[in-house]
């Protein structure tokens, strides 16, 4: 899985690259998973610009401006705060583009609503566009963060 997702990191990185953007993460479930992978390729600065780690909901709203109420109502692991995730990194960064990602990666912590493995991973612009999907992974705490970080560097340029 790691050769996989360094060469999925340096397909990102030329198409960034090639457009002149760079990239900024917005990580939960992943702790830093996203962004460690993407700087493992050599001359990244040139399109990454900068990694949020916001395990606790408290570092999403102080890092990310994540509204309270946001998560109060939906909570952590949900479609309304990936989307506020991605947006926080975009305002707090000068990258063009952000991906976020929060979910539960288990063994614990699942609900019949949110079992284990339910991820939600949001991308944006700085032009306004946006797109947010809800997964259903499955495999133990690792294979289920691993599958995260490839379907979040795979959708950049899915939606791009």
């Amino acid at each position: 899985m790691e050769s996989e997702l360094f060469e999925l990191a340096e397909q990102l990185g030329r198409l960034l690259k090639a457009n002149g953007k760079s990239i900024a993460t917005a990580e939960s479930c992943t702790g830093g998973w996203i962004a460690q992978t993407i700087t493992e390729v050599p001359g990244s600065s040139a399109w990454f610009d900068r990694g949020f780690v916001t395990y606790s909901n408290m570092a999403k709203v102080q890092m990310l401006g994540v509204s309270p109420q946001t998560l109060e109502n939906y909570g952590a692991v949900s479609a309304e705060t990936a989307t506020e995730m991605a947006a926080g990194a975009l305002a707090h960064s000068d990258a063009d583009v952000a991906v976020a990602v929060t979910g539960i990666a288990g063994p614990d912590g699942g609900t019949p609503e949110k079992p284990v493995g339910t991820v939600f991973i949001a991308w944006a612009d700085k032009n306004g566009k946006a797109k947010v999907v809800r997964k259903q992974l499955s495999g133990n705490r690792r294979q289920i963060r691993a599958q995260t970080v490839k379907s979040a560097v795979e959708g950049m340029w899915l939606f791009y």
